[in-house]
């Protein structure tokens, strides 16, 4: 399992799309691709109100990740420290075998490089000491960086006063 993820606070998301806009900025993700998407569902009822479900999918860094795997270069590869996985452009040939491998698809073609992009949590961020540029850009603060293993009794704790105590 990889060391972080990222959560989606489902009530505070209001389908801004920061979060897709500031990583393509910061990642210079053309035209086409997304490294990490917003989906939107409805509008459904809730409480009696016309509302969206949202939530944001980045790549979720498996633990065993078929497209590290199907990468016949070894451009595809996962930090051992962490467990990201990431695209090391300068090995990258563009056969999309990645794509292929991922079942939902999260590797995306870069037209104008021919090669293959990922999310990998802004890793140079992340080496910074930073958090990832969706999760800052987030207007609503919907979107939290975790550590799962770390922070299991916080979003515990979230969860029970948001739904059992209506805090």
């Amino acid at each position: 399992m990889s060391k972080y993820m990222i959560k989606t606070n489902k009530d505070r998301c209001i389908s801004c799309k920061a979060c897709e806009v500031h990583c393509k900025l910061k990642n210079r993700v053309p035209v086409g691709a997304k490294l990490g998407l917003l989906v939107s569902m409805g509008p459904v009822s809730r409480a009696g109100s016309p509302a969206y479900l949202n939530q944001f999918l980045p790549c979720f860094q498996c633990e065993k990740p078929w497209c590290v795997a199907a990468c016949p270069t070894g451009a595809m590869s996962r930090r051992e420290e962490d467990g990201i996985v990431f695209v090391e452009q300068d090995l990258c040939v563009g056969c999309k075998a990645c794509i292929m491998a991922c079942p939902w698809e999260i590797p995306q073609f870069n037209e104008q490089s021919g090669t293959v992009i990922k999310c990998d949590f802004c890793r140079d961020r992340l080496d910074e000491g930073k958090k990832p540029a969706c999760v800052t850009a987030c207007t609503s603060h919907a979107l939290d960086f975790l550590q799962p293993n770390v922070d299991s009794a916080g979003v515990r704790r979230a969860y029970a006063l948001e739904k059992f105590l209506n805090l």
